[in-house]
């Protein structure tokens, strides 16, 4: 008897193909139940995300399932349960796609089920912390203005030996000329 194999259909390999390539143009990934949203809302919550760098799709789950694994990607199998859409982030993009998808979630029927942000996997209550966090651009600044702060003091304390020296010179050039000229 010959073993059993099953007939991968070119269109399927095709269309898992150009999910991975759509994917592979995103570093975030963050997964949200749409179920209950009419087309008017997906329409205005796609434009919400585009504005923020971020592209909201509808992807059949086996498919994504499929296209993550192929792409070596932590295992998100369990966000691709029922209707699934996954916001592509860009770069750093994450937390502003969270918060938009949250502020969203507000006044319509979209949860975030969790997200694949630089590699990690995060739960929906870890996504909700993630959203709250500054830009990154924000964090650089607070950075380096912590980092900027000691050295700043360094040279104002090394500037104010020399200073001082120097006002104690002129003050003690004034009082001796003071002396001979009084």
């Amino acid at each position: 008897m010959s073993d059993y194999q099953t007939k991968v259909h070119k269109h399927k390999v095709d269309s898992v193909d150009a999910i991975k390539e759509r994917l592979g143009g995103a570093s975030d990934y963050v997964f949200a139940d749409y179920r209950g949203l009419s087309v008017d809302q997906i329409t205005e919550l796609r434009k919400q995300l585009r504005e923020k760098g971020a592209d909201f799709r509808v992807i059949k789950n086996r498919y994504a399932k499929l296209a993550f694994e192929q792409m070596e990607l932590p295992d998100v199998s369990e966000y691709l349960i029922g209707p699934t859409a996954i916001a592509l982030a860009e770069r750093d993009a994450a937390p502003a796609t969270l918060k938009t998808l949250l502020d969203f979630a507000k006044e319509a029927a979209v949860d975030v089920k969790g997200a694949l942000v630089e590699g990690a996997v995060f739960t929906a209550e870890q996504a909700e912390r993630l959203s709250k966090l500054p830009p990154r651009d924000q964090l650089i600044a607070k950075l380096m203005s912590a980092m900027n702060g000691p050295a700043q003091n360094l040279v104002f304390a090394l500037n104010a030996v020399p200073s001082k020296l120097v006002r104690t010179l002129k003050a003690v050039e004034d009082k001796k000329r003071a002396e001979e000229g009084g």
